[in-house]
């Protein structure tokens, strides 16, 4: 069974934001504006795109 993917793109800065704002951009392992990611759509990650979606570009892969 192949598990839903989402792919996560950094849109804005992560400087002068919250500490666990910050931490959810870490987690989802993106590092830098315009840095994209695939990651599992889990609960888990969907928790942390939810919190910073201000900051974040999702698209389904």
């Amino acid at each position: 069974m192949a598990d839903k993917k989402l792919k996560v793109t950094l849109t804005k800065s992560t400087n002068g934001r919250l500490k666990s704002h910050k931490a959810c951009v870490a987690g989802l392992g993106l590092r830098r504006i315009r840095h994209s990611v695939e990651v599992i759509d889990t609960p888990e990650n969907r928790g942390m795109i939810n919190k910073v979606a201000y900051m974040l570009q999702v698209e389904d892969v």
